[in-house]
């Protein structure tokens, strides 16, 4: 597996992952814990994005 599967994977990871947060801050019912999940899912989403660039390019973050 070449560093760029490795990181697609890892987006797709993050992608869902991002998605669940979304969707808990949606039934949230609390406004503290909605904006707590929906700034976690933001944080994750760019994460998700990051790591999709890095694969296009197939290259190490570094």
């Amino acid at each position: 597996m070449s560093v760029g599967d490795e990181y697609r994977i890892r987006a797709r990871e993050l992608e869902a992952r991002a998605q669940e947060w979304k969707e808990a801050a949606e039934r949230a019912t609390d406004p503290e814990q909605r904006k707590r999940l929906t700034d976690k899912a933001q944080r994750v989403q760019k994460q998700s994005e990051q790591a999709s660039r890095v694969a296009g390019q197939g290259m190490d973050p570094a």
